[in-house]
């Protein structure tokens, strides 16, 4: 395995599905769930509830794991979330991550209350001293540690060193990290750089990758409400999964975290990386429509909201043109005025008169008769 400290040339982008090979990391475990190694790309996401409820905070856990999440972190912010963190960890359907900041001490609690890993920061967790302490408490419970560092949260003699929160600022924190954690014989490392800049995200992930094999957590931080973050974060996290980098994802919007995850599998899908849920495909509005295409594509996207089988639903605008065009669909209905047709594989399979209630209940009528079919008995 090269060392964290080797130089390595940063050229050479490895891509994935089917243009290439991706990045291999080392394999690690968190709870149930492999990352690295080649392992399927890992889902996350972050509680927003106080940690210290600890049933307000399992509730949630249990929604994102109903979501399709595969891996939760919560911040640990004193003694008191320590606590309710021990019946977290217990209960939680999700191996817990316990997000840490300031303080070594809260670390080796959380470790102790049953967290199968650590996010710490290396611009505030503190010196070779505090981060010997950590590993050696996750070492001793076979924990693993992501060093997790921030553009906004860099040391300031970093800051000076390079200018400001440049790529190779965030490379240098996170390897100046891993080399103290090394030092202690700890090696289950895995590593995120994250900025609000997408630029700097991607270029400081492309230097990592040459540096070191330890997986990497990839996503785009404080990237902002649901329609500006989405947007951001596929830019970003799309990318860097097309070049064959990353081995877990989180998607960082400013809202439900259930919609973090519901935008990381999009992600994933439109890669063909990994698939969850039923596929929507529906045509762009234009002078020939005739029936208030938005408003049936997003009740068929509401209605199927949670599904976790993988097929794919069409819903087009043109009865004409419209089955051809969504050929490869499982299911699918094509409206006009007043009429529709419902059709699988680009094959028609019965007319529909009415309007969008109508043309919907259809559908949903379809798309269940398909399930069940598809199910078997």
């Amino acid at each position: 395995m090269r060392d964290c400290g080797d130089k390595a040339p940063t050229g050479g982008r490895p891509a994935r599905s089917g243009t290439g090979a991706a990045r291999r990391s080392i394999p690690l475990r968190i709870g149930s769930v492999a990352v690295g190694g080649g392992a399927p790309v890992a889902v996350q996401s972050m509680t927003n509830t106080d940690t210290r409820d600890a049933e307000a905070t399992l509730a949630q856990v249990v929604r994102l794991a109903r979501a399709g999440c595969e891996l939760v972190r919560v911040a640990v912010p004193d003694e008191a979330a320590v606590a309710a963190l021990r019946l977290i960890c217990s209960h939680s359907p999700l191996p817990v991550i316990a997000d840490i900041h300031f303080s070594s001490r809260l670390a080796v609690a959380a470790l102790e209350a049953g967290a199968a890993a650590l996010r710490i920061n290396p611009g505030n967790i503190g010196g070779p001293e505090q981060t010997a302490r950590v590993a050696d408490a996750a070492g001793a419970l076979g924990a693993v540690i992501r060093v997790g560092v921030n553009s906004g949260s860099l040391d300031k003699d970093l800051l000076r060193r390079f200018g400001g929160p440049t790529p190779e600022a965030l490379v240098e924190s996170a390897l100046s990290q891993a080399r103290l954690l090394e030092k202690r014989g700890f090696r289950a490392i895995k590593i995120s750089l994250k900025s609000s800049s997408v630029p700097v995200t991607l270029e400081a992930y492309r230097m990592l990758a040459g540096r070191c094999d330890y997986p990497l957590h990839i996503g785009v931080t404080e990237a902002g409400t649901l329609f500006r973050g989405v947007i951001k974060s596929a830019v970003g996290i799309g990318i860097l999964l097309a070049e064959g980098l990353g081995d877990t994802i989180r998607v960082s919007l400013t809202h439900d975290p259930e919609r973090e995850v519901e935008a990381a599998w999009q992600i994933l899908g439109s890669l063909g990386l990994r698939r969850r849920g039923p596929e929507i495909i529906s045509c762009p509005t234009c002078g020939r429509t005739e029936i208030n295409l938005i408003r049936l594509a997003e009740a068929v996207e509401e209605r199927l909201r949670g599904l976790s089988e993988v097929f794919s639903v069409a819903v087009m605008g043109c009865v004409v043109n419209g089955p051809g065009e969504a050929r490869e669909a499982d299911v699918g209905i094509a409206g006009g005025r007043n009429r529709g047709s419902l059709f699988r594989r680009g094959r028609v399979t019965r007319a529909v008169s009415g309007g969008e209630e109508a043309l919907l209940a259809a559908l949903m009528e379809e798309i269940d008769l398909f399930l069940l079919e598809r199910r078997g008995p």
